[in-house]
């Protein structure tokens, strides 16, 4: 079950996570750097019963997460056309490898890939949008919605009642 970290007791993320393979739920937590990154690290407590691998675009990042399996891929955007076709090349393999049964993304472009390959291989799929987008949400998070099983803002002005819903902040 993944837990709200700011929630008292056990609350769940309303996600009905099977655990078809294990005792756990195998999450693939997908971020980019900065603070994408930095989100993910909050909200690490809410997956404190699951067996979890961590995916982002700097080496540095796996001294934070040392007990946990660790990837990276490369960090592309729109205007990277070969960068977004390397990161999905390597996400498929990492998809295909872990077979997660919850794919988790705090933004932007890897994480909006690892959403969409996850439902290939028919992962539960949670998205949280960045915190930096006060005014309008990440084009990662406006388009994520419809492949988003749970689509979350971090700004109550952006709720809408198809989602993205809004369940608190992490910073």
């Amino acid at each position: 079950m993944l837990r709200d970290p700011k929630a008292h007791g056990n609350r769940s993320l309303d996600l009905d996570v099977p655990q078809s393979r294990g005792a756990r739920p195998k999450v693939l937590a997908v971020s980019s750097g900065g603070g994408h990154w930095v989100q993910m690290m909050r909200i690490k407590p809410a997956f404190e019963n699951c067996d979890v691998t961590f995916v982002t675009v700097h080496e540095s990042y796996r001294e934070q997460v040392p007990d946990r399996k660790f990837y990276l891929v490369n960090d592309a955007n729109r205007w990277t056309k070969f960068g977004l076709l390397k990161a999905v090349c390597r996400l498929s393999w990492i998809v295909w490898h872990e077979r997660p049964d919850v794919v988790i993304s705090t933004g932007a472009a890897p994480g909006y890939l690892a959403l969409r390959l996850g439902r290939q291989f028919n992962a539960r799929t949670i998205w949280l949008d960045s915190i930096a987008n006060a005014e309008t949400l990440s084009m990662s998070g406006d388009r994520i919605g419809r492949y988003a099983d749970l689509w979350l803002t971090q700004w109550p002005h952006l709720a809408r009642p198809n989602g993205p819903h809004y369940r608190g902040s992490v910073l």
